[in-house]
Order: structure tokens, then C-alpha cells, then sequence
């Protein structure tokens, strides 16, 4: 998960011909590992910290080694950077921790889910790496953003499909809400609109038309694939890996347009 955000942030650079960041890109990455560990584990550790099983016990304390490395990188992070980073980590530490009434966080709200999880990515792959970077003109940015917010849903909706027999039904999932074939057709369409989007952009490249063309493609089979019953990494590794595929993607046409 880590290396996907990475991959897409990486490609907030690429596209606009900018050079990578490598100490923002490292903050980056062990800020994902560090807030995707702590919304997936800090019940259970809460839970059973007297008697941590031997896999949870080295995700604590692998947890714990990567929070010092961020916050090792944090200090050599330009203040916006860090300022825009505690706003999302806010979205991050609300989406987990039982803060609202009834012991309730955001993930327990109706239909908020996906759209944290969304605006979270789309702020980090997006926000962040174009934050200091003014000859990136405003609408782009927009335009960037939403596209990577749309497309973060569209690779989340395999997940909520999957978890459809587990999801409480007061979460109001997409999938809940209007079904499967649904979903898939509302994903496509989003699909769609993010290609539009590129082509109002006010910089368009062919090289970054094209790969967004092919991992909407593989994004649009991906879900078509996605089902109540899937294999155990067909979610959790195969579309988490989409990032990185169109990361690869990029570079390779980047090579042949040159």
C-alpha cells in the first residue's frame, strides 16, 4: 500500500517533468505504512496488549522503528509540508479513533468511508508533492486532485464489494446502496470522467494521456472482476498494485515517445 502511494506521488512529479523529492518521497512512505498500521492495528493492539499474538507483536514493533523514521524525515520537511500532513493525518486519526458520540469514529459514519479514504490519497499524492512547486498552475492542481480522488475510488470499490458480507449495513457502502452491477457501472463512469478531466488540463502530455488511458483500462477489468467471492490477493495485492502499474506504465511510454 505503501509503495502505491509512493508510486502515485512520484507520478505528481513525473507528469509535469518536476525532479522527485526523495526525502518527501520517503516521509511520504513511512507515513503510509505508519497511519495504514495504526487504522488496521491499533484496536487489536489495544485489545490484546497482554497477550500480543507473535505476528502482531512484530507489526507493533515494526510499527513503532518506521514512526521513528518518520518522524526523523518530519524534521527535514519544509513547514507547509508538515502543516498540510497534520491536516490529513487529522482525517487519518478521526477515521480510526473512536472520537464522536456512541464511541463512533468516521469509518462508522454512512457513505463517509470511501470518501475519506479518497481525499486522504488524492492530499498526499497531490497536495504534497506539488505544494512548492508554483510553475504547477492552480486548475491543474484541481483538476489533479480530483482525478486522483475518483481514482482511488474506482480501485477502492474491488474492496467494498468484497467485504459486502462483512460490512455492517448502517456503513451504507456503495455496493449496499445500489448493488454490485451498479457499482461497477458507477465506476467506469468515474473512470471516464477522470480521462476528461486530463484533457482540460491546461498542460496536456500525450505520454501522461496514454498512461492514464491504460491503467483506466485495467482498472475498468479489474472491476468488472471484482466479486463477492474473490481470491485472498486478488483485492489486497492484485488492485493495490494498480499504482504501481501505471507508475510502470508511464515510464515505459515515456521511453517510446522519446
Amino acid at each position: 500500500m505503501a509503495l502505491a502511494v509512493v508510486a502515485l506521488s512520484l507520478l505528481s512529479y513525473l507528469e509535469y517533468g518536476l525532479n522527485p523529492d526523495s526525502l518527501l518521497l520517503i516521509f511520504i512512505f513511512f507515513g503510509s505504512i505508519t497511519g495504514y498500521n495504526f487504522v488496521k492495528y491499533a484496536g487489536l493492539a489495544k485489545l490484546y496488549h497482554r497477550s500480543l499474538a507473535r505476528n502482531l507483536r512484530f507489526i507493533q514493533v515494526f510499527s513503532f522503528l518506521v514512526f521513528l523514521g518518520l518522524v526523523y524525515m518530519a524534521f527535514l520537511q519544509t513547514w507547509e509540508v508538515l502543516l498540510m500532513s497534520a491536516l490529513l493525518g487529522v482525517f487519518t486519526l478521526l477515521y480510526a479513533a473512536p472520537v464522536l458520540t456512541q464511541n463512533r469514529n468516521l469509518r462508522d459514519l454512512a457513505g463517509i468511508k470511501i470518501l475519506i479514504i479518497a481525499l486522504v490519497w488524492a492530499g498526499v499524492s497531490v497536495i504534497l508533492p506539488l505544494l512548492d512547486h508554483p510553475e504547477v498552475s492552480l486548475l491543474d492542481k484541481i483538476l489533479m486532485f480530483f482525478q486522483r480522488a475518483l481514482f482511488i475510488i474506482v480501485i477502492t470499490l474491488p474492496f467494498e464489494i468484497r467485504d459486502l458480507e462483512f460490512d455492517s449495513e448502517h456503513l451504507a457502502t456503495i455496493p449496499q446502496k445500489i448493488g454490485i452491477k451498479k457499482t461497477r457501472l458507477l465506476g467506469w463512469l468515474m473512470l471516464v470522467v477522470i480521462l476528461v478531466l486530463e484533457i482540460l488540463k491546461e498542460e496536456f502530455n500525450p505520454v501522461n494521456f496514454s498512461a492514464l488511458a491504460g491503467v483506466a483500462l485495467l482498472s475498468a477489468y479489474a472491476l468488472k472482476l471484482a466479486d463477492r467471492k474473490q481470491s485472498a490477493y486478488f483485492a489486497a495485492f492484485w488492485v493495490e498494485a494498480v499504482p504501481i502499474a501505471w507508475l510502470i506504465l508511464w515510464f515505459s511510454l515515456k521511453m517510446i515517445f522519446a
